[in-house]
């Protein structure tokens, strides 16, 4: 046996066999660890370079099927941050007004400030959690992330003024090493073939936990209020009438930590060596074509925020005033639509397109679709302004349905970052820097969008859609900045480059 196929083979000996692939999520595998991926300079051949060694790897690596539990478990951890984030939505200004005593005119303004606070805080730790999982390994700081959102979360629901509000959801932003720990660790339980595939589980979980959040914080704040025949008799509900949905938020966190302590098998760089390769954050950043993939990320990351921010804001206003005048229950159905959507692109039609175009393409696709959504928006609003009811039913969801596939760019952006790593050593701390810089945008983005959007609203500047004409310009923007796209950021499979050579 040649020393090429004793390689392939003992690779295969320590990783899972390939499932079913019409369950993707839902079949079993061994529960044995994928084998450590090394630096390809470790490995260069005496009269070869870096280049050659690493194609090498790459080869042996064209086979390792995807270890679906473990990716599975991983996206259970995924669902965790978001239902945290999000699961105070529909609650938290009721909160503001009634438990911290806040007159209802203030209240939106604390109610940004809890939400700015909370991401500048994850902006500030993210890159301490990044470089802790470089140095001391993936599975025991994503536990001890979970078990701190588990106790910041219930604190929270706990609060009985605004200033324990505030407390507990800057210690909730202080554990913020779930997101980029999970990260690193889906791109090292996959290659290069799988990681698309890996990477669209990861963001449907995320989708998921962004609908069930607001759910489970809907359906059982001031339980006592809600269901008097099961809580009403329950005094400690009638004191912390918020306390329920965090409960259960928390409980959710700790099973994810029990779940990854028992089930969980990787662990990150166990070995001396593994740990004599780290670079610091400054190294990282400087290192060839990060810099680049860190501002397109953000960019694509700044397109989203501003949108998230303004959509339901724009599906409130009145027709008159430049929205859709849509009441609660279209709001909700229409959020629904767009979740669905996003998961669909993102599992069927994402893991396709990479393989065959690359994330070059998908993104500069993206970037194409953005502007044209965007005016979207201006366009619907005419449609009901002057009657046209049935056009607009005709041509509105599936707008958003075709509108939800920019969400790939999420993803491809992603992977991009993963691709132009120094090492696979360094995979925890970059991803650290890319969040902490996606947080500080996440800090002050949504604020400034809805007052773009309230200043065109109010002033009746473009008949209320100045705030579409700035994010079409944006959009716009995304296209110059690709070209900035390092080539071995484009994703292009390795076999579809030869084939094309």
């Amino acid at each position: 046996m040649s020393k090429r196929s004793a390689s392939n083979h003992d690779r295969h000996a320590i990783t899972t066999t390939a499932s079913d692939e019409t369950t993707p999520l839902l079949t079993s595998v061994e529960p044995t660890p994928l084998a450590e991926p090394v630096d390809a300079s470790l490995h260069q051949p005496p009269n070869g370079s870096a280049e050659d060694a690493s194609e090498v790897q790459e080869d042996e690596e064209e086979d390792i099927p995807l270890p679906k539990t473990q990716i599975f478990l991983l996206c259970l951890t995924r669902v965790v941050e978001p239902i945290a984030f999000f699961s105070i939505f529909p609650y938290i200004n009721f909160m503001i007004e009634n438990v911290g005593d806040i007159p209802k005119e203030d209240v939106g303004f604390y109610s940004g400030l809890i939400e700015s606070l909370f991401s500048a805080t994850q902006m500030c730790v993210m890159i301490f959690w990044g470089k802790a999982s470089d140095r001391w390994g993936r599975k025991p700081i994503l536990v001890t992330s979970l078990f701190g959102i588990a106790i910041a979360t219930t604190l929270f629901g706990l609060s009985q003024s605004l200033w324990q509000m505030i407390l507990a959801r800057c210690f909730a932003g202080v554990f913020a090493g779930t997101v980029v720990t999970v990260r690193a660790m889906l791109s090292e339980n996959s290659t290069k073939k799988t990681q698309a595939r890996a990477f669209s589980y990861f963001a449907f979980a995320g989708n998921l936990g962004i609908l069930t959040g607001p759910l489970i914080g809907g359906v059982l704040e001031r339980p006592a209020d809600k269901y008097s025949s099961t809580f009403g008799k329950i005094k400690f509900f009638h004191d912390y009438p918020y306390a329920l949905p965090n409960m259960v938020t928390s409980i959710i966190a700790i099973s994810a930590a029990l779940t990854t302590i028992l089930f969980t098998l990787h662990i990150h760089h166990s070995n001396k060596k593994a740990n004599e390769h780290t670079m610091s954050a400054w190294q990282i950043i400087r290192y060839p074509g990060v810099t680049p993939v860190l501002l397109i990320y953000n960019y694509v990351m700044l397109l989203a925020f501003t949108f998230t921010a303004v959509y339901p804001v724009f599906q409130y206003t009145p027709i008159s005033l430049g929205g859709l005048s849509f009441s609660p229950e279209l709001i909700a159905g229409f959020t629904g639509i767009s979740g669905a959507s996003q998961a669909a692109w993102l599992l069927l039609v994402f893991p396709f397109l990479h393989r065959k175009f690359g994330t070059g393409k998908i993104l500069l696709w993206c970037a194409l679709a953005w502007p044209v959504f965007f005016a979207v928006g201006p366009v619907l609003n005419l449609e009901l302004r002057y009657g046209k009811k049935a056009l607009f039913w005709a041509s509105a969801p599936p707008a958003l349905v075709l509108g939800s596939g920019v969400a790939m760019a999420f993803t491809a952006m992603q992977l991009a970052l993963n691709d132009i790593a120094p090492s696979h050593v360094t995979l925890g701390t970059l991803n650290a820097i890319s969040l902490a810089l996606t947080s500080g945008l996440r800090a002050v983005a949504p604020a400034l969008a809805t007052s773009v959007y309230a200043i065109g609203v109010k002033y009746h500047i473009l008949g209320g859609q100045l705030f579409w004409l700035c994010n079409v310009i944006l959009a716009i923007g995304l296209l110059g900045a690709l070209r900035w796209l390092p080539a071995k950021a484009r994703g292009v499979v390795k076999r579809q480059q030869n084939g094309s050579a």
